[in-house]
Order: C-alpha cells, then structure tokens, then sequence
C-alpha cells in the first residue's frame, strides 16, 4: 500500500478487533507518536502502513 491508496478506515477497522479505536484516536489528537506506533503494531498493521499514518499525523496540513 503506498499513501496515494491509503484508506484510513481500514486502519481503524483492525484496530477495532483489539477495541482500540478509541485509544489510538486520543493518541492521534494528542500527537502521541509513540502511542499510536504502539496500538498499530498491538492490532498487526503492516509497516508500510503504519509509517503512512505516522507521516499523516506529523504533517499539520493532511486532514486525519
């Protein structure tokens, strides 16, 4: 997956079979890299993936 097929849901969709879609968004909104990294790694999201959701959280103008 590369960021132009990004799809954010799909994220969220397996953190919701860990039931840390609420704690991954607090750590998205409080800029809490390391958290985040955490859950997604917790929840089997690839690496690809998980470095595209780190760029988007440290770019102020992607809308996530």
């Amino acid at each position: 997956m590369d960021e132009s097929h990004f799809e954010g849901s799909r994220v969220l969709e397996i953190l919701a079979r860990i039931d840390a879609v609420d704690e991954f968004m607090a750590a998205v909104d409080s800029d809490d890299f390391d958290r985040a990294e955490y859950l997604m790694r917790e929840a089997g999201i690839d690496e690809e993936t998980i470095t595209i959701v780190l760029q988007k959280m440290a770019d102020p103008y992607d809308k996530h």
